[in-house]
Order: structure tokens, then sequence, then C-alpha cells
């Protein structure tokens, strides 16, 4: 009898402990009242996104009735308002504070659940439970660098200016709102484009000379994700003087003679000018008091003026360039330019070059390369059908073009330089290249025994120490050797005279040794423009360095002017054209004939 009370006892005891919680840690841990065991972020946690959704794990199930703002609170510098929601999970243990609005930036929170929650039989949480977490810092994008840079002088009148962000911005968020130009209190209208992390202002008028603006981007622009400046970015530039175009040379020069019948005249100006300004008002080409009708193309600062027919002989033609022509900021001339030239007599038996009139050297599809410190090419370019990596040594006096000079090759082209991409070859200097080899093979032919039959031999292949008058030559062993003295040409007074050398194989000028080289020297009215050399396979012109070689070089296979470690100049008054070999020159002036 006594056993079963004590038993009775017993059950009555654990019943009365199970309906109320204890404030003994021991027993709460047990699992009779409600505990946290988690939350979300972690006590002490840090750069806590600014979109957190709060949550506070139970032990178990929870009266969600007793879980309130009142209950269940989130504390910065001040309370911040949210909405409480239950986890929808099999134990239903887990509440979430969702904020109301983003959190803070370095912020450090504190949240508190309260002794009035109680789980569902009613026991209530023991001990408040209170936790903190800090917000992150935002990544706020800044201007990386800006173009013209602050307080930067001399800007050009027509300068596109241009802010690089540390990120892709929103093009949205670019406007006139956000980008403001300023000259004085006066804003100066833009246009933007993008370019990933990249945004342009361009003015839609052009700038004052020797005025001062003010750019300012507001705090209002965004990146990608929304996120804004800090502060607003301002910066000062100070544009320059107007600057006056000039024409720095022309083809043919100011009182050139024996001017080609079919000659496309060209001016190169000291900048790039305004396409639309340069137009039958601008420029006109004048027989006397007749207007010649030309057509127009422009290739970088050179403009090229092409009559619509060939031009009459022994003429003295006028051509005027008018103070109309305009760089593109709308800078005119400061005075007409004129020049003038005449024509050759007869344009009888002179091959007709095409587009290498201009053309110095051709490096068919595998480029020109220089080898010397002292190379230049006056009033002529140089071109190849080869990527422009390909040109080496070179430096393009109309664009400043730099083609892998280093301080041992350095050589000036004063006519341009014309290759296939990539930059700074393009689309316009490659067609350019293109139909110069049109041309070279084209004149190739035209100067072969086929076309021009009967030449004769008078030196059995040696050519030096001889006096020619024109006429066709043509090596019955397959070469010609300029080695036993210079060659002299004699037009016997006729400007007009022409010479065309033919080998089926090469051509060599020139011996080894310090004096070994030798020259081709004109008389009586010769030109170097009607000199033509036609070689099957290679020609090497002087490789000892030095001497004076004449008339346009058109080989199958390549033209060397000298050889590496030469410092005596090589002079080639003419081309050196090759059609599928590359062009090699050494300390080397080329002086392309009217």
């Amino acid at each position: 009898m006594k056993t079963k009370n004590f038993f009775k006892i017993l059950t009555l005891a654990v019943i009365v402990l199970f309906q109320s919680c204890s404030d003994d840690e021991e027993i709460a841990v047990s699992g009779l009242c409600p505990l946290v065991t988690s939350t979300i972020p972690t006590n002490g946690a840090l750069n806590v996104p600014f979109d957190q959704v709060i949550s506070v794990t139970f032990n178990k199930q929870m009266r969600t009735s007793t879980i309130t703002n009142e209950s269940f609170t989130i504390e910065g510098l001040s309370p911040i308002e949210g909405t409480i929601t239950f986890e929808d999970d099999a134990s239903g243990t887990t509440v979430k504070f969702t904020p109301s609005n983003n959190l803070s930036e370095d912020t450090t929170y504190t949240g508190r659940i309260k002794t009035t929650v109680k789980d569902q039989e009613g026991n209530a949480l023991q001990v408040a439970y209170v936790w903190s977490f800090t917000t992150g810092i935002t990544i706020r994008p800044i201007v990386l660098a800006t173009d013209p840079i602050d307080e930067a002088t001399g800007v050009p009148l027509n300068k596109v200016i241009t802010a690089t962000f540390s990120e892709a911005m929103n093009p949205l968020s670019i406007t006139n709102a956000t980008f403001s130009l300023m000259n004085g209190t006066t804003a100066v209208p833009v246009t933007f484009d993008y370019f990933g992390a990249l945004v342009t202002f361009t003015p839609t008028v052009n700038l004052l000379p020797n005025t001062t603006y003010t750019a300012i981007i507001a705090s209002g622009v965004q990146n990608l994700s929304g996120v804004t400046m800090a502060s607003d970015y301002e910066w000062t530039f100070t544009t320059g003087a107007i600057v006056a175009p000039f024409v720095v040379f022309t083809d043919p020069l100011n009182n050139a003679t024996n001017v080609s019948l079919n000659k496309v005249i060209r001016a190169t100006f000291s900048e790039v000018m305004n396409p639309t300004t340069i137009n039958n008002s601008t420029f006109t080409l004048m027989n006397g008091t007749t207007l010649v009708p030309v057509s127009f193309s422009f290739t970088g600062a050179m403009v090229s003026f092409t009559p619509t027919s060939a031009l009459l002989e022994n003429t003295t033609y006028t051509a005027t360039i008018t103070t109309g022509a305009q760089n593109p900021t709308g800078n005119g001339l400061t005075a007409n330019y004129v020049w003038s030239f005449t024509t050759i007599g007869s344009a009888a038996g002179i091959p007709d070059i095409g587009s290498l009139d201009d053309i110095a050297s051709f490096g068919g599809n595998a480029g020109v390369t220089n080898q010397g410190i002292n190379t230049v090419i006056i009033n002529g370019g140089i071109a190849t059908t080869a990527a422009s990596t390909l040109v080496t040594g070179f430096h393009d006096g109309l664009t400043g073009a730099i083609y892998t000079e280093t301080p041992l090759n350095v050589g000036l082209v004063s006519g341009g330089i014309y290759t296939a991409p990539p930059t700074p070859g393009n689309a316009t200097t490659f067609a350019i290249a293109q139909q110069a080899l049109l041309d070279a093979n084209a004149l190739y032919i035209a100067l072969s025994p086929a076309a021009m039959p009967g030449g004769i031999d008078p030196g059995a292949g040696e050519l030096g120490g001889l006096t020619l008058a024109p006429g066709v030559y043509k090596s019955n062993s397959g070469t010609f050797n300029i080695s036993n003295g210079n060659l002299t040409l004699d037009a016997q007074g006729d400007p007009n005279a022409v010479w065309v050398f033919q080998t089926a194989s090469g051509l060599t000028v020139g011996i080894a040794g310090p004096t070994g080289a030798k020259s081709v020297n004109l008389i009586n009215g010769a030109s170097a423009s009607n000199v033509f050399w036609q070689v099957g396979s290679t020609a090497i012109i002087n490789s000892a360095g030095g001497g004076v070689m004449v008339g346009t070089i058109v080989t199958n296979s390549g033209v060397t002017l000298s050889t590496a470690g030469n410092t005596v100049q090589t002079v080639l008054n003419g081309r050196a054209i090759s059609l599928v070999a590359s062009v090699t020159m050494v300390n080397t002036t080329i002086n392309v004939p009217n």
C-alpha cells in the first residue's frame, strides 16, 4: 500500500514539473522551456547585407500570438520597423523579422526577444535573448579618370569629354540632370554615349578658345545595382587658342616640271581637315582661265584632287586652296595657298604607274623593313598588303603612327604608311595598299620583254662605265650589274626620254668594300621619273652603303638597299617596288620623282 502511494505522489510531481517552467537553467535546457537556439545573422556577425531578413529559431514550437513587434525588436540608432512572419516548416519553430527599409551601412544592430514570448504550452522564455550584428559598407562607384584631366590646358575646341568610372554605370542615370558642363554660369549642351565604365560627353557646339570650363558629375549617377556616388565629382579645364591649319607640302611641288599627264594632285595639311569644306569652291585647278574639273578623296591629313580627264601636254597649271578649307573645329587657312606646275611635253613611251606615283616603296605581301637610324622617305609613302606589324623601323609623318621603331631603327615616311590591319593599319590604308599592288603588277607586265620587245645588251650584262641613250635594254644572261663604274644616262636634250632595263633574274648595283658604291648619273635633261628597272627576282642596291641609284625598280622577289651596319647614306631617286617579297633598307634616302 505504501508503494502505491509513493508512485502516485511521484506522478503528480512530474505532472506539476512539466506544467510550469523553472528558473533553473538546467531544467530549461532539458526541453521544458522555450530557448533561442540560433539566429540569422549570428551574434557578432559583420558585413551583414542591407536587405537582410532577420530570423530566430527556437527549440520548440512557439505560440505565434506572443511574438509581436513588442516582444521581437531590432534596434540600430533607433528602433526599426518591420514585419514578423513565421516559417512554414514541420516544426514551426522559426520566426522572421523583415525590415520595412534596408538596413543602414556600417551600423551595429541589436536584436531582442523578450520573456513575454511563450511556447504552445504557455511556457515563457525565462531570460530575454539579446544579440547584435553589424552591417557592411556600401561600395560606391567613383570616377577614376577624366579626359581632359583636372586643370588641363590647351584643350582642343572640339574636345569630346570622357569620364572613366570604377565600374559600369546605369546609362539611364547619365543625363543632363547628373552631368553638366559649365562656362561660368552658362550650361553647355552635350550628348552622351556609353562604353561600359567609360562615358563620353560630346558638346553639341565647339568650345570657346582660351576659356575655363567646369564639368560636374552629380552624386545621383548610379551603377547597375542602383548605388550612387558618395558625392559630386567636379573638375576644370581650359581650352587653347585657335590654331589655323596650313598646307605642309604639295605633290607636285610648286614650279615642278615634267609632271605626268595622269597626275593625281595632292596637298598635305598640318592636320586632318573637314571633308565637307574641301570642294570645288575651296579648291580650283586652272589652265589659264579654264577651270579643270577634279574629284576629291581624303586620307588622314592628305587630300587628293584627281582631274576627271588627262592633263594637257607642256601646259602650266595653277592650283589654289582657299581660306574656306577648314579643320573640324571650323578654323580655315589664314590665306589662300597657290602653287603651279608644268606637265611633260609628250607622254609617248612613258609607262603608266597609276597609284605608285606617290609610293616610294612597296613590300608586296611581306612588309617593309628599316634597319638604320637615318632612313628618310621624301615626298612619298610606303605600302604593303601585309599586316601593319610587318612594317618595322618607321614612323608615319602624316599621322604620327609608329611601326615598331627602336633607337637603332628610325625611319621617317613623309607621305604616309599604308598596310592591312591591325591598327594603325585599317580598311582605308589596306585599300590603298591593294590598289598599289594592282598597279605594281600592271607596271611589271608593261615593262616586260613581251610588252616592250627589242631590248639590247650593250655591255653583256655589265652596265658600269657605259653612257646610254634612251631606249629598252635587256640582259641576255638574265642579270644586270653596275660594278665597273657608274652608269650614265644621256637624254640628249629630250626631257621625255625613257629608259627601260629588263632582267629575267637579278639586278646588282655596287661591289663589296668601302669604295664599292656605284651610281647612276643623269645628263642633258634626263629625268629619274622616266627610268625603269624590271627585275625577275631580286635587286640589291649598294650593299656596302652609299651611291645614288635612279629610277623605279620593280622586282618580283624583293629589293635591298644597303645592308645592316652601314652608316653611309644610300640614295634612291625613284621607287623600290616588290611584288611578293619585302623591301629592306639601311640608312637610305628615297626621293620620289615627280
